[in-house]
């Protein structure tokens, strides 16, 4: 716990619900970015320009934070470049599987009190806690 924010995590919780709430009253879409990002293939393109946008801004945000702040991408966990990417390509399964990833079934499925999206949740606490120990205990030897 000893970097501990309560102030900053709570002003970025309350900035994501705001984000995805207004992309929902003013789009009529879901903020889930994998369904986002998925559904910029094969898309009329009408349908590009609003996704392109959105993706554009998710990295732009943190190519400025990267430049303003990088203190807040300490690297404290080290993991060969195959491993993050195998990482990455069953994060991408996982939300094919789960039909959507943490944020559409997490921040915009949750306050709907959608079923699916209750139980989407409690599977992506547990694997991701799951995995977290096995990484932690297993593949780098319980050291933290």
């Amino acid at each position: 716990m000893e970097h501990f924010t309560p102030l900053a995590s709570t002003l970025g919780g309350v900035m994501i619900g705001l984000a995805a709430a207004t992309m929902l009253l003013f789009n009529g879409r879901i903020a889930g970015i994998s369904g986002v990002l998925g559904g910029l293939f094969g898309a009329p393109a009408s349908d590009r320009t609003w996704r392109l946008s959105f993706l554009a801004g998710l990295l732009i945000g943190g190519l400025g934070l990267l430049t303003f702040a990088p203190q807040v991408y300490t690297d404290t966990l080290q993991l060969p470049l195959w491993a993050l990417g195998l990482a990455g390509l069953l994060v991408g399964i996982g939300t094919r599987m789960g039909g959507g990833c943490t944020s559409g079934h997490g921040v915009c499925g949750l306050p709907r009190l959608s079923k699916r999206s209750f139980t989407a949740v409690g599977v992506f606490m547990f694997t991701g806690g799951l995995s977290a120990w096995v990484t932690m205990n297993w593949i780098l030897g319980g050291a933290a």
